[in-house]
């Protein structure tokens, strides 16, 4: 069950600097908060799967439901019930309001692992 996989791995670090970088210098009102909604579920897939012996199926629907569950506790607006709302950390990692358009971004993301993995599967063939 336990593996590591050194591809998977360079491809999550890779997103994560992605994401960083997007995190410090980009500053819009849709590589930010889109895009990077689109890149984290891969970057989660990634990291998962780098570490993990589990299907292709089985790593997406579960990075899915977490980053689904995220969103949820959002929408519930977990961090001022926590009060917790003044906790950088906490605002950056659970967020701080619901959109719809990062449960489609998070589908997107998903979506495209999907496709990744395909185009993987055939090129071993």
């Amino acid at each position: 069950m336990f593996i590591f996989n050194r591809k998977y791995f360079l491809a999550a670090i890779v997103l994560f600097v992605v994401e960083v970088f997007i995190a410090i210098y980009v500053r819009d009102k849709f590589i930010r908060p889109y895009a990077g909604d689109f890149l984290v579920v891969m970057l989660l897939y990634f990291f998962l799967k780098s570490f993990l012996k589990i299907s292709v199926t089985t790593a997406a629907i579960s990075v899915l439901a977490f980053a689904y569950f995220i969103e949820a506790l959002q929408y519930l607006h977990i961090i001022d019930l926590l009060g917790i709302q003044n906790n950088k950390f906490a605002a950056i990692v659970l967020g701080s309001h619901f959109e719809w358009e990062d449960m489609l971004a998070y589908t997107l993301g998903i979506l495209t692992v999907f496709g990744i993995e395909k185009i993987k599967e055939r090129s071993e063939l």
